[in-house]
């Protein structure tokens, strides 16, 4: 694997993003469904630095890289809908519907997985090849990594916030609506997202509407994952 240009980056670090995430989780009431998703991001966040500091990572700095542009991208979004600013069209459900009481945790930690893998990391693939000068097949190795902990987390985030076999007239419905989104299914189509976007990088029109219908695509599907059910 080719390595990116060691060039200077303006690009925060990772312990700051998650000082950022952790300062969330402490103003946010726990049945919020930003901060459902929060506490799954951190823990995601927290295993990705742990990863680093082993060194388990092929490129260090190009996954520091990645791991920062893309919590930035949720981080955005939560300072967006904070200042009555619109957050992309992939987190609106989940700001919209974060205080419905028909929507279970579960719910809300996937669609928050949702947007932020469908819509965000192609995008974060885009700004950490432009900030290092690098190809996005050059950053192959840190995404794959970093997906396989999120698909390691997503199993445990269902087995942690699926409802036990006592309520087993709400887990019926909602293990049919969650039964048809896949983390792997995303991430597969996340990684051609991104190398699309960089292919049209001379095209910004062209860029700018496959990114808009990503962002939309990506929110339909978010919306879907938040259906309310019965209590």
């Amino acid at each position: 694997m080719a390595h990116c240009e060691q060039v200077p980056t303006a690009v925060r670090t990772v312990d700051s993003v998650l000082t950022r995430m952790r300062a969330l989780d402490a103003a946010l009431p726990g049945r919020d469904g930003v901060a459902v998703f929060n506490r799954v991001y951190l823990a995601v966040t927290e295993e990705v630095d742990r990863h680093i500091d082993s060194g388990r990572f092929t490129d260090a700095r190009a996954a520091i890289a990645l791991d920062v542009r893309f919590a930035e991208r949720f981080l955005d979004a939560v300072d967006a809908a904070a200042q009555d600013r619109r957050p992309p069209a992939c987190w609106r459900p989940v700001f919209q519907f974060r205080r419905h009481p028909g929507v279970r945790p579960l719910q809300f930690a996937l669609a928050g997985v949702n947007a932020h893998i469908g819509h965000d990391l192609a995008l974060a693939v885009v700004d950490t090849c432009r900030t290092l000068g690098c190809e996005p097949v050059d950053l192959e190795d840190e995404f794959d990594r970093v997906g396989d902990l999120l698909v390691s987390l997503e199993e445990r985030v269902r087995d942690e916030l699926m409802p036990g076999p006592d309520l087993l007239q709400i887990a019926d419905p909602l293990t049919h609506l969650l039964g048809s989104w896949s983390l792997d299914r995303a991430r597969d189509a996340t990684w051609a997202a991104a190398r699309a976007l960089w292919a049209l990088r001379r095209l910004p029109d062209v860029a700018g509407e496959f990114t808009e219908r990503l962002d939309a695509a990506v929110g339909f599907a978010g919306r879907m994952l938040l259906t309310p059910l019965p209590d």
